[in-house]
């Protein structure tokens, strides 16, 4: 589905991104774990057009999508709810959710999709007409996940979806992504919580200094003895 091949990147005379290669299949979840710093952000904003590669190849479905703008990234079916949620405080839930269908091929699904992100979270329904920016954080988030989803993304990417939220919320958190995995959609996660993120995800890379380090199932990852001293505390 989406092939990353010896990508490099980075601002200015900086290098966040040193030949980062990985894939994700149909209907997988894949991790991205790794401390702060080590280019995890960079990489998502690379994948969505925010950033431009220096080097290497992108590739959805086979085509060729290096280069392209952010909002040619949308089209093509990669949706990005960024770090920090990102909303516009000052508009109403349902405002932040249309702003999310601008596409055309969206825009003409309107209700349709709103019904189905409803269903998926039946509280923003109760809070259509509520401000973005008065919503709680829990809220805000699962706002900024159905934006996402407005635009019937093939991928979907999530950046540290569980920051600075309350640990009960944390877990509220990936129930829902569970619930997206079931919808059948293809999920790419940057998380700092490797070991609730090693349980919804079905591979995870470990990205260092830029660089991916170690790749490998859940499974392998949560028995790794590397990645269970530095990232889980066991």
């Amino acid at each position: 589905m989406l092939s990353l091949a010896a990508v490099s990147a980075g601002y200015g005379s900086f290098q966040a991104l040193f030949d980062v290669s990985l894939e994700v299949a149909q209907g997988e979840a894949v991790g991205i774990i790794g401390p702060n710093g080590a280019g995890k952000t960079t990489l998502m904003r690379v994948i969505s057009g925010l950033i431009p590669m220096r080097e290497g190849a992108m590739t959805l479905e086979g085509r060729s999508v290096g280069g392209l703008p952010a909002h040619r990234m949308v089209e093509a079916g990669i949706a990005h709810v960024p770090e920090n949620r990102r909303l516009f405080p000052r508009l109403s839930v349902e405002e932040n959710l249309r702003i999310g269908a601008f596409i055309p091929q969206a825009r003409a699904h309107f209700a349709e999709r709103l019904d189905w992100v409803f269903s998926l979270f039946p509280r923003l329904e109760e809070r259509r007409g509520q401000l973005a920016g008065t919503l709680s954080g829990g809220e805000q988030q699962m706002c900024a996940i159905a934006r996402a989803l407005m635009s019937k993304p093939k991928v979907l990417l999530m950046d540290e979806p569980s920051a600075g939220l309350a640990p009960l919320v944390v877990q509220q958190v990936f129930d829902l992504v569970h619930k997206i995995r079931a919808e059948g959609l293809t999920v790419l996660i940057v998380e700092q919580n490797v070991q609730q993120v090693l349980e919804v995800v079905d591979r995870a890379y470990l990205l260092e200094v830029g660089a991916i380090k170690l790749a490998g199932s859940s499974a392998e990852l949560k028995d790794n003895s590397f990645i269970r001293q530095s990232y889980m505390g066991l």
